[in-house]
């Protein structure tokens, strides 16, 4: 097949994706699941809420990865797209929003290289590389050295700028509007790179200077620690705000690791108009602090975190952390609204802390739909952990899946066992 046929071929291989997951996005449930997030999400009684959220490795043992497009870029999109109408036979409350995204072509200091990286991992952001050793097999465990090294090396680091290259930005969006945005609205996000978990300090800071090292820097070179966290505080502060100036924060770059809908912020929306980070969620956590003391944690992470935090509208705080001696620590957060209870977490103490004053997004191990299936053990944990956090307002997240065993039968069973629990509450 000439390369022009194979081009008109992906166009309408994704020209029927789209179309699929269009109907998806019409169905009245769509805004009832709105309707649930947000009021969820403002502190108002509903049910408990069921999400699942897989890494691609789960996602890559379902039947959805059965891609038919040949360019990398309407790949992607097919990939994603798949995924979502693959998600919608789980049966959970994910909200499907009737756009497709492509994101603005970011200016780093450090492009980040095409393949030699473990997915997801960019930390060229601060102009140093660390140096990876690849797994010995697909899956396995890579290894990984930090580049600050000596305290020296905090020479080297580049402060951040929000920039974006318009040129391949445009043709990227061009090529999605040509091929089907008759069909559905192309969104282009822009907002900067340091946003997410690039913005947390924490992931980061793990990637410059390595995990065990940031424990031995708090007691040995504690004032050579505050001044380079303060540099990444201040770093990410100037690259949110020049996007701000340059209004390439829309109403797409909510980041609640949820739906995130609640009545005191905008919608979500595809192409808006710029938009104050004081009316978007900010995603937060310090993963990297798991096993640092609530005092040390305030001392060396949220106290700049903080600065950041405070920009946006609501906050939502933790990812895979247990943070069950720190909740009265993250109080300091005036516009702290979700806390993450990690399978880690101590489910009933957090509750208690946690009471009806901000949501209680509950993790449960994902091990119970990886490794086997156990419909009883998913019964009995989630009713204890229901039981324990009873007069919360309770999500329950299933995420970071890695794999589901090549059987993705479990997730659907999986959301069906928590609603038939979850029901009794």
């Amino acid at each position: 097949m000439s390369k022009g046929n194979a081009i008109k071929n992906d166009i309408a291989v994704l020209r029927d994706v789209v179309k699929h997951y269009l109907e998806i996005c019409r169905r009245d449930s769509q805004n009832e699941r709105r309707e649930l997030w947000r009021k969820h999400n403002s502190l108002i009684r509903t049910r408990p809420l069921v999400l699942v959220q897989c890494n691609w490795g789960a996602r890559n043992e379902t039947p959805a990865m059965d891609l038919r497009c040949v360019d990398p870029f309407f790949q992607w999109h097919e990939k994603l797209l798949r995924w979502e109408i693959y998600q919608d036979t789980i049966g959970d409350d994910c909200i499907f929003e009737p756009w497709i995204t492509q994101a603005a072509k970011l200016v780093t200091p450090l492009e980040p290289p095409a393949d030699a990286l473990p997915d997801g991992v960019n930390d060229g952001l601060w102009g140093v590389r660390g140096r990876y050793t690849p797994a010995p097999q697909q899956g396995g465990a890579w290894k990984y050295d930090p580049p600050i090294r000596e305290l020296k090396d905090v020479a080297k680091l580049i402060r951040p700028r929000h920039l974006i290259d318009e040129e391949a930005t445009r043709h990227a969006e061009q090529r999605l509007q040509d091929a089907v945005g008759d069909l559905i609205a192309i969104n282009v996000r822009r907002a900067p790179a340091w946003s997410g978990c690039a913005a947390d300090i924490s992931t980061h800071l793990g990637y410059l200077r390595g995990l065990d090292q940031i424990m031995l820097d708090m007691l040995d070179n504690p004032q050579w620690l505050h001044g380079l966290l303060a540099f990444m505080r201040d770093g990410i502060l100037e690259a949110q705000a020049e996007a701000e100036v340059k209004g390439d924060w829309r109403l797409c770059d909510h980041e609640n690791q949820a739906m995130p809908y609640a009545q005191e912020l905008p919608s979500p929306a595809a192409n808006s108009k710029p938009v104050a980070r004081k009316q978007l969620w900010v995603f937060m956590s310090a993963q990297e602090f798991t096993l640092v003391s609530p005092e040390m944690h305030d001392e060396f992470m949220l106290r700049y975190q903080l600065p950041i935090i405070e920009k946006f509208g609501l906050c939502a705080y933790g990812c895979c952390e247990d943070l069950t001696k720190k909740i009265d620590m993250l109080r300091k957060i005036p516009n702290l609204r979700r806390i993450a209870v990690t399978p880690w977490a101590d489910v009933g103490k957090c509750a208690e802390h946690i009471r009806q004053n901000y949501v209680l997004s509950w993790r449960p191990n994902p091990a119970m739909v990886s490794y086997g299936f156990d419909a009883a053990h998913i019964r009995k944990t989630v009713e204890e952990a229901l039981n324990a956090s009873k007069g919360c307002h309770v999500d329950i997240t299933l995420k970071d899946i890695e794999t589901v065993g090549n059987d993705p039968w479990r997730l659907k069973e999986w959301v069906r066992i928590v609603r038939d629990v979850a029901d009794e509450f």
